[in-house]
């Protein structure tokens, strides 16, 4: 059973079903405030500094002390980072995992030294690390539905275009591996559509725009490109322009997250479908911070419920994108 509650801007599917015993976690008693660690993976693109602002924002409201860092795209960093917090011995850490895997060893470090971990936005490989008993739970999206919703849109809207570019995310990341299984699970049913090319554009917006441009060189039958993240689309729409043709036209282009430059793009038809991943965090990682001092049960995934922008109703989006 889902409940949905809302915090501020970021609405949360709360899954009822799946309460964990939180036998084998440090507890964390109850205080009038908290330092608390929050290990970010990266500052390079509008939807971490989004991220990070909303963690800001609701540390400073409280009036917690919030210890940030920045691995700045380097797992080897985050792992550091991870380990200063130990070391400094914060009340609890917020953790953005760069990787499914480096990172499961630190957790379990938290873990020992008696410093509940809360894993935002990325999770950690299951098989390494879980919920209720090396983290407290996972705050996030549904990474595999968001990249159904893209492939069912394509599916309904394609008007012929089938032959797809796909620009993934960072190797390694759950967003980028979850969001391949959804969209490729989809497209593996429907088989007139093909993917055509897949790579790593490491959610960047530049990387993505020299991906898009040297797979578009070797497949110039593609007209549909997915990015696994906005970043990467905008710098497919620049890749789609260098190659003489229009994108949204001649190529379609899907994406993830809903920044307010992508959403844009949406009303302004050089992206076709932007399905949401809300980055205001703050609000409910704080809230679950304290209800797991009270002892209450939680589930071992609290999941964001993400709006899509379509040509429809982008423009009525527009303001409540990040």
């Amino acid at each position: 059973m889902k409940k949905t509650v809302t915090f501020g801007m970021l609405a949360i599917a709360l899954v009822t079903g799946s309460v964990l015993a939180q036998t084998m976690l440090p507890k964390l008693p109850v205080k009038a405030t908290y330092r608390v660690g929050f290990a970010q993976t990266e500052s390079n693109n509008p939807w971490r500094l989004a991220q990070t602002k909303s963690m800001q924002d609701e540390a400073k409201k409280l009036g917690y002390q919030l210890v940030y860092t920045d691995a700045a795209g380097s797992t080897a960093k985050q792992v550091a980072d991870v380990r200063s917090m130990i070391a400094q011995k914060v009340d609890a850490i917020f953790l953005s995992p760069r990787e499914d895997k480096p990172l499961a060893p630190v957790v379990a470090e938290a873990r020992k030294a008696g410093i509940p971990v809360i894993l935002v936005d990325r999770n950690i490989d299951p098989a390494l690390s879980k919920a209720g008993t090396d983290y407290v739970t996972f705050i996030g999206s549904d990474f595999i539905k968001e990249g159904q919703r893209v492939a069912d849109w394509l599916v309904k809207n394609a008007n012929g275009k089938m032959n797809i570019i796909e620009l993934e995310g960072t190797t390694g990341a759950s967003p980028a591996n979850d969001r391949r299984k959804g969209f490729d699970d989809v497209i593996a049913k429907n088989p007139k559509f093909k993917i055509v090319a897949s790579q790593t554009g490491d959610f960047a917006r530049d990387k993505g725009r020299q991906v898009a441009e040297t797979l578009l060189q070797a497949h110039p039958e593609a007209n549909v490109i997915y990015a696994h993240n906005d970043e990467m689309a905008i710098g497919a729409v620049s890749a789609i322009k260098a190659a003489g043709k229009v994108p949204g036209k001649d190529i379609l282009v899907l994406s993830i997250d809903g920044g307010k430059e992508a959403v844009q793009m949406v009303v302004d038809g050089t992206i076709n479908y932007v399905v949401e991943c809300n980055p205001r965090f703050g609000p409910q990682a704080f809230a679950t911070l304290k209800d797991y001092a009270a002892g209450k049960k939680l589930p071992a995934k609290i999941i964001n419920a993400d709006r899509d922008y379509t040509p429809e109703s982008a423009k009525a989006g527009l303001a409540g994108a990040y």
